[in-house]
C-alpha cells in the first residue's frame, strides 16, 4: 500500500521501523501549507456585508487544493492573529456603518491673556467603525449645543453620514440610560433625522460596546495631547490649530500589525459606504412646553405668537432656533413663525383666527382714516385720535368697525356730527358715539351743549389735603 510493503515482510523489518512505515509523523502545520494572508481577511469581512469565515475558507481552498488548512484550523489560526492585533482591529465592524464618539478624560488649559483665567477646552473624539478614522473637535462645554455643533463638523469632516452613531449613555444627548429603549434628547433626534442616520446608545455596563471608542480616545491622549502638555495657549483658535497636524499625523500612523493606515482604510473602507450629507447644515434648536393662551397665542422669549384657535388652553411643544419657532401639537406641526425680538408684541397668522377676528386684519390705520373721511373731517379726526390713544393700533379696530356697522344705519352727515361731539366731550369710544346718535344729540348745535367739566379752581373743589386733614365725624 502506501508504505510500499508486501507480504510476507522480511525479517529485516523490526517493530520500530514497521511502526514508522505504518504511521508516519504528521507534517509540520505552517511550514508545508501556505499560510492564509490574514489581513485580506479581515478586510474582506469589514468590506463586504455577509461575508463570512466559510466563504473566505472556500476560497483559499480552491486555491490551494489539498495544501490547504482544514476550516476548523483556518478559522482558528485567524481567531490567533486576530487577537494579536490592537483592540482598535478586533471587531469586524462594517464600512460605513458606525461611528463611536466620546469625550477624552484629558482637557486643554487655555489661558485668558488679559486676566490670567484659565478654562479647561474639552476633547470630543469621533472614530469609524472599520477604519478607526479620528475625528477631534475642541469646545468649551460638554453641554447640548457644543455636542450637536461636534457632530456637525464631524460629519463634514468625513463627508458622509454612517448608518448609526453610538454615543456613551451618559452623555449630552442620552436623556434616561436603559439597555434596550435609551431616551435621547430631543434635539439630538432632531440631528438624526436630519442627518439619515440612527442613534444608538451603548449598553450600561457593557464595555465591549464602546472598546473602539475608549480605544481612540485613548490614541487621541497619547499621541496628541500629551505631545502638547507643556504649551501654554491663549485662545481656542491657537489650540485647535496646534491639534490639526498631531490629529493628521494619527490618521496617517501605520497600524503595527496591519499594512495599512487609517485613512488608507478610510478611503477604501468606510468613503464608499456612507451616506450623503444633506443639502443643508443642520440648525440647533432646543424644546419646550408651553399652553395656549384664551386668545390662542403662546409666550415665548416674552413675544407672543399664535397658534390654530382650536388649541386654546392646550399645552403644546416649542421647537426654537435662532431663527425660528416651530410648535407641535400631537407630535404634529401646527404653526411656525420667524423668531421675533420685540418684547410684548404679536406675531399673529390670520388661518389662526376665528372667523370673526380676521376681518380686523383687512384694515389699517391709515385705511381707517381714509374711511372716517367719507364720512366727513370729524369722523376722520375722532377715528385718527381714537386709534392714536390705545397702546397698540389693533386695539382700536374693533371700536373702527363698531363705527363702520353704525354707518350702515345713519347717514354720513350725523355720524359725522356725532364723532364731532364726541371729539368735544373727549369720549374716544364707539359706545360714545352710538349713544350720541340713539340719543339724538348730534342733531343739537354745537353751542348749546353744555359744559360737563367743571373749572380746576370752582369752589366746590376742595381736593384730597381736605379730606386728609377733616375729622372722622363718627369719631372712627
Amino acid at each position: 500500500g502506501e508504505a510500499g510493503l508486501k507480504w510476507p515482510i522480511g525479517e529485516a523489518l523490526d517493530d520500530e521501523r514497521l511502526e514508522a512505515l505504518l504511521f508516519p509523523p504528521p507534517r509540520p502545520s505552517g511550514t508545508l501549507r501556505p499560510v492564509p494572508d490574514w489581513a485580506w481577511v479581515q478586510l474582506e469581512l469589514s468590506k463586504h456585508k455577509g461575508t463570512t469565515l466559510a466563504l473566505l475558507w472556500l476560497e483559499y481552498k480552491q486555491a490551494q487544493g489539498d495544501d490547504g488548512y482544514q476550516y476548523s484550523q483556518f478559522c482558528e489560526l485567524y481567531r490567533r492573529w486576530r487577537g494579536a492585533l490592537d483592540v482598535v482591529l478586533r471587531q469586524p465592524y462594517h464600512g460605513g456603518e458606525k461611528l463611536l464618539v466620546d469625550y477624552a478624560g484629558p482637557t486643554v488649559p487655555i489661558v485668558n491673556p488679559h486676566t490670567g483665567e484659565v478654562r479647561e477646552a474639552r476633547v470630543f473624539v469621533g472614530a469609524l467603525g472599520a477604519s478607526s478614522y479620528t475625528f477631534i473637535d475642541l469646545t468649551w462645554t460638554k453641554a447640548l449645543p457644543d455636542w450637536i455643533d461636534s457632530h456637525i463638523r464631524m460629519f463634514e469632516f468625513i463627508e458622509g453620514v454612517p448608518r448609526l452613531v453610538i454615543p456613551d449613555n451618559e452623555r449630552a444627548g442620552v436623556h434616561k440610560a436603559s439597555r434596550y429603549e435609551p431616551d435621547l434628547n430631543p434635539t439630538y433626534h432632531d440631528l438624526a433625522v436630519h442627518y439619515g442616520t440612527t442613534v444608538l446608545p451603548t449598553r450600561p455596563r457593557s464595555p465591549r460596546d464602546k472598546a473602539k471608542a475608549e480605544a481612540a480616545v485613548q490614541n487621541v491622549e497619547r499621541w496628541v495631547l500629551a505631545p502638547l502638555r507643556n504649551h501654554t495657549f491663549f485662545s481656542m483658535g491657537e489650540a485647535r490649530g496646534a491639534v490639526a497636524p498631531l490629529w493628521d499625523q494619527l490618521n496617517i500612523r501605520p497600524f503595527q500589525k496591519l499594512d495599512a493606515t487609517r485613512r488608507s482604510l478610510f478611503e477604501e473602507l468606510d468613503r464608499p459606504a456612507l451616506g450623503p450629507l444633506p443639502p443643508t447644515r443642520f440648525e440647533f434648536g432646543t424644546w419646550r412646553k408651553a399652553r395656549v393662551n384664551i386668545d390662542y397665542h403662546i409666550q415665548v422669549q416674552n413675544h407672543f405668537y399664535s397658534v390654530p384657535h382650536a388649541l386654546a388652553r392646550r399645552e403644546v411643544e416649542v421647537r426654537l432656533t435662532a431663527t425660528t419657532l416651530e410648535i407641535y401639537f400631537a407630535g404634529r406641526r401646527v404653526a411656525v413663525h420667524p423668531c421675533r425680538p420685540t418684547r410684548g408684541r404679536y406675531s399673529t397668522n390670520p388661518d389662526h383666527m376665528p372667523a370673526d377676528h380676521r376681518a380686523h386684519l383687512k384694515w389699517t390705520p391709515e385705511r381707517l382714516i381714509t374711511w372716517g373721511g367719507t364720512l366727513g373731517p370729524h369722523a376722520a379726526t375722532f377715528i385718527a385720535e381714537l386709534i392714536e390713544s390705545r397702546p397698540h393700533p389693533e386695539q382700536a379696530y374693533r371700536s373702527c368697525l363698531g363705527l363702520m356697522s353704525l354707518a350702515r344705519d345713519y347717514p354720513p352727515q350725523r355720524m359725522d356730527a356725532a364723532c364731532r361731539r364726541a371729539l368735544t366731550l373727549r369720549s374716544l369710544s364707539y359706545r360714545s358715539v352710538k349713544s350720541i346718535l340713539h340719543s339724538g344729540l348730534d342733531r343739537y348745535p354745537q353751542q348749546q351743549e353744555l359744559q360737563l367739566r367743571l373749572p380746576p379752581a370752582h369752589d366746590h373743589v376742595r381736593g384730597p389735603a381736605y379730606y386728609r386733614s377733616t375729622p372722622n365725624p363718627k369719631g372712627d
